[in-house]
């Protein structure tokens, strides 16, 4: 992995330009946005006089409304497009380039990602999404391995009435984060799944009571030999003899040490000769503001980071042994 120093000496060289002719486009993007909110509290300001003046307080639900929607029109009209092509050629500009940094084997895709059919397919989550976004798509080789991997954002939806009969819908998130896949090192048949072990954490002697019952996956429990990994970890699959094959007692201490130095939760499952990684992440890691800089060393070191990832995955799970080949 690339260095602080040689991070430092890339943002200098190749990025601060592009990044100071970006800020100042989103500088431009952002005083319109800044000028239609004092238009419309301006607006509001004086319907709320006006209507003190005549009194007559529908005077203001009236004004509320016309500006709410003269803001929207003024909003897609004057901004929208703008904020949408900045952030599109930010991406390109400058997220694209720390890809090449981080490995020039890399290939970067802002509008594509990680699809569906893919996510469902690792049955690490087992929830069909209702909802499924996904972005910033990176692929290719890093040494002898093929990974791929971007941002996901799952969800399902509940709907219900409430006692006036309004109907709703509400949006819950499955996962959130980065999501990779990778060639595995060992070729392997059937499904292997590790999962943070949140019932032995909160639960004690009865998570594990719940773990053994499994009500939701069709794999059977798989217990291990290694007390640390059990603390972090709940393991199901089709077969003990396949898992124990794949987690062997060093990659079962090369995820400890992974899951220790991340703040994040992290899913793994094994199927088809592939090991599928999710990373938990509550935000948009490549999303450039609009009404806050990017112009700083300390979002491309954010985004730095998050993209070399792939070569920790590769790194901590050992992958670029090919011991199949």
């Amino acid at each position: 992995m690339k260095s602080l120093e040689e991070l430092k000496s890339f943002y200098v060289t190749s990025l601060s330009a592009s990044m100071r002719e970006l800020e100042e486009k989103r500088k431009r993007i952002a005083v319109r946005i800044y000028g239609i909110i004092f238009g419309s509290v301006s607006l509001l300001f004086f319907s709320f006089l006006l209507a003190l003046v005549l009194r007559n307080p529908a005077v203001v639900i009236i004004a509320c409304v016309i500006v709410l929607l003269l803001g929207l029109i003024l909003y897609f009209i004057l901004v929208s497009g703008d904020s949408k092509a900045f952030k599109s050629e930010f991406k390109t500009r400058i997220v694209g380039e720390v890809v090449k940094f981080v490995d020039p084997a890399l290939d970067y895709k802002p509008d594509m990602g990680v699809g569906q059919g893919a996510y469902m397919e690792s049955q690490i989550f087992l929830t069909h999404p209702d909802r499924y976004k996904c972005e910033d798509y990176v692929s290719g080789k890093i040494g002898q391995t093929y990974i791929e991997f971007s941002e996901v954002h799952s969800e399902y939806k509940t709907e219900h009435t409430d006692s006036k009969g309004n109907h709703h819908t509400e949006w819950h998130t499955i996962f959130r984060g980065l999501f990779f896949i990778a060639d595995f090192n060992k070729n392997f048949s059937g499904t292997t799944v590790v999962l943070p072990d949140f019932a032995e954490k909160n639960f004690g002697f009865l998570g594990k009571i719940f773990q053994s019952w499994n009500l939701t996956r069709s794999g059977k429990l798989i217990k291990l030999e290694d007390p640390e990994f059990e603390k972090l970890f709940v393991v199901y699959g089709d077969d003990q003899i396949t898992a124990r094959y794949i987690l062997t007692p060093g990659l079962m201490q090369r995820l400890v040490e992974f899951r220790s130095q991340l703040s994040s939760t992290v899913y793994l499952s094994f199927r088809n000769s592939k090991v599928y990684v999710a990373i938990s992440v509550g935000k948009d890691l490549f999303e450039p503001g609009i009404m806050s800089s990017n112009d700083s060393f300390d979002l491309i070191r954010e985004y730095f980071e998050n993209l070399a990832l792939a070569g920790r995955i590769i790194e901590e799970l050992n992958l670029n042994t090919r011991i199949w080949k």
